[in-house]
């Protein structure tokens, strides 16, 4: 299956429940993919967007500390299935000539992988199993009114507005 190449577009809340919502948006298209995320996940998302440096290192930072003090590097994560309304990530490892995948939340990915400057995909088999009838928005639900809701947020979300504050 094809990958699809995207980027944190922003971290969002949604009104109704104030949950954070990871917003990855296609590099090469209009496509969005919205990932309802814990407050912790979204925190660390948001503070290496940021860029914001604390004193200590944070799990994610260790994580990617430790694996570069082992020469392992993070080429890519992949958000690469969704069951039942759950969605897994692989995060790639390379050593060497050795290339392994390990499993993942797809929050947990994201900021890794941004700590790592790696490159964040999407496979496209989940973007198909996620799609609504607009070809543009990606969004998963069983309830039409839903979908055309989230269309509408989707479109008209500008990510200095919405953007999760910490």
């Amino acid at each position: 299956m094809a990958n699809v190449s995207m980027y944190v577009h922003a971290i969002t809340l949604d009104a109704e429940s104030n949950s954070p919502i990871l917003i990855l948006k296609e590099v090469e298209g209009n496509r969005t993919l919205p990932i309802w995320i814990g407050l912790l996940e979204a925190t660390a998302i948001a503070t290496e967007m940021e860029k914001i440096q604390f004193a200590r290192p944070m799990t994610h930072d260790l994580l990617v500390n430790l694996l570069n003090v082992m020469g392992i590097e993070i080429p890519k994560i992949e958000v690469s299935d969704i069951k039942d309304g759950t969605y897994y990530a692989l995060i790639t490892l390379k050593q060497g000539d050795h290339i392994t995948s390990i499993d993942a939340r797809p929050s947990d990915a994201v900021a890794i992988a941004l700590r790592a400057k790696a490159q964040i995909f999407v496979n496209d088999s989940v973007l198909k199993k996620t799609q609504s009838p607009r070809q543009d928005v990606i969004m998963e639900t069983d309830f039409p009114e839903e979908k055309d809701k989230w269309t509408k947020i989707l479109e008209e979300l500008d990510p200095k507005t919405f953007k999760y504050k910490m």
